[in-house]
């Protein structure tokens, strides 16, 4: 299964090619209806070109949207308007920013696998405000047969999307910037556990397009 799934990932990578998607953007308008209506301060961890981040500032009163790409950051502030209410930095995830409890929401989209889990946990939850949201678009390492029927239907469906939201043309232009990617290390499982223990009552679902989603609401009070 392995070696049809890698044939079959490379025929999607050249197809993707000709009709690129984003597949963290997506998810973006199911990510915002699981946060509060009107979060006063809002935290988006590996912001990439800031897609999201500019999206939270439609809601929220004030956005502060990191990542550890000196260049990518340079490229959202690039891509943003100077009215947005969005503050872009070069940022260690996991950095002791003096902001703890500060975020009504704070997202992590395509970004936690490269981090190491249970600090970035941690760290989430120290920034989070009582009562606020955390959501996190992730990968994870396919280890089950769930896993792996669910990324083969991925395959057809993610070639279906492209082609639609192409209108059946190719598409050579220009994609957003993206950081250097690698793959996820640990399993769904194995998130799983981890986040129990530092976030409990955390809800994780497995996605199409291989992706899992964790949505954990920190209580209002201690």
């Amino acid at each position: 299964m392995t070696a049809l799934t890698d044939r079959a990932l490379r025929a999607l990578g050249r197809f993707n090619a000709a009709h690129p998607w984003d597949h963290n953007a997506h998810h973006h308008r199911w990510i915002l209806r699981r946060l509060p209506r009107r979060p006063h301060r809002a935290l988006d961890v590996g912001c990439g070109s800031g897609d999201l981040a500019r999206l939270l500032a439609t809601r929220a009163t004030a956005v502060r949207a990191v990542d550890a790409d000196p260049e990518i950051v340079a490229r959202a502030r690039e891509l943003t308007a100077p009215a947005t209410p969005v503050t872009f930095a070069v940022e260690d995830a996991l950095a002791d920013s003096g902001d703890d409890g500060a975020y009504a929401a704070v997202t992590c989209l395509a970004t936690l696998h490269h981090l190491p889990l249970a600090p970035a946990l941690l760290r989430f939850r120290e920034r989070l405000a009582p009562g606020g949201t955390l959501v996190v678009l992730g990968l994870s390492r396919p280890a089950t047969p769930a896993d792996h029927l669910l990324g083969l239907l991925s395959i057809p469906l993610n070639a279906a999307t492209g082609w639609l939201r192409n209108r059946g043309r190719p598409a050579p232009r220009p994609v957003a910037m993206t950081a250097a990617t690698r793959d996820a290390e640990e399993t769904l499982a194995e998130i799983a556990l981890v986040a129990e223990r530092i976030l409990p009552g955390a809800r994780i679902r497995r996605r199409l397009f291989w992706r899992y989603t964790l949505v954990w609401h920190k209580p209002a009070t201690p």
